[in-house]
């Protein structure tokens, strides 16, 4: 079992996409299919059996959305490394044995228990720093063919990013450098130029690297381990940034419970 970590320090602002739809408040609480987006991926940590515990980070909650396994709730420390950082070390003051930590974005309300179980046994197998989760583009587009997510071409694959990953517990607080590369790189291809060199850049612009060589040339140059994880489950990657995104995963979750979206 691990401990879990949910990332829910967003707040939309004016003149951003989800502006009309939070008004000003906290993305995690943006109701969708009748519950805040969080509650969704809270209760799907809550049905996971390999989950121990979660720490919170990044808004308060009210009361009635908390499960049994949310232990802590810590306020948004201004930036994405921040609540990384006082996440993992409110996860080691809980259980200072706890070896890795499952980091969730709250935006991925589709997700269930099921999906969050088979990623911690997949996970597991072997012993990394970080594990990555990437869904195929054709495995995405078959259950949200209109979701417009951007896709990274890779020589023996095409993927989208994951929003729930598996890093070890201690990597964080030691490598505080290494995060602070990694995310200032997501959206800026100079940035990402530096972290994994030039040379892996163009082999990736020209799509001639493979996934595994990716993973092992970023792996080395951080100076860290790492594995990159194929996931079954489109909705790890079905994060929501956009109204139509909004609308998708809405008519997906209303779906589930057997209803349908209102016009």
């Amino acid at each position: 079992m691990l401990p879990a970590i949910v990332a829910a320090g967003g707040i939309p602002q004016e003149g951003e996409p989800l502006y009309p739809l939070s008004q000003g408040r906290a993305k995690a609480l943006l109701q969708i299919a009748g519950k805040p987006m969080i509650q969704w991926v809270l209760e799907a940590l809550e049905n996971a059996a390999q989950i121990s515990h979660v720490v919170v980070v990044g808004t308060p909650l009210p009361e009635e959305v908390l499960t049994s396994k949310v232990q802590a709730i810590l306020p948004n420390q201004g930036e994405m490394l921040s609540n990384i950082l006082e996440g993992m070390k409110k996860v080691l003051e809980l259980d200072a044995t706890a070896h890795h930590v499952v980091l969730v974005s709250s935006d991925i309300p589709a997700i269930t228990g099921e999906m969050v179980d088979w990623l911690v046994q997949t996970t597991m197998q072997t012993d990394e720093d970080v594990f990555y989760t990437v869904i195929e583009r054709q495995v995405m587009e078959a259950k949200y063919p209109h979701s417009r997510r951007s896709y990274t071409h890779l020589k023996d694959i095409e993927v989208c990013g994951g929003d729930m990953n598996v890093v070890r517990a201690t990597l964080a607080a030691g490598n505080q450098e290494m995060w602070k590369k990694i995310i200032a790189a997501r959206k800026n291809v100079f940035k990402q130029a530096a972290l994994i060199g030039i040379d892996t850049l163009l082999l990736l612009l020209i799509r001639q690297i493979t996934l595994e060589q990716a993973v092992r040339t970023v792996a080395a140059r951080m100076k860290i381990t790492g594995r990159a994880i194929v996931c079954p489950y489109p909705e790890m990657g079905m994060d929501i940034d956009k109204p139509h995104q909004f609308a998708i995963v809405e008519a997906d979750l209303l779906q589930r419970l057997g209803r349908k979206r209102a016009a």
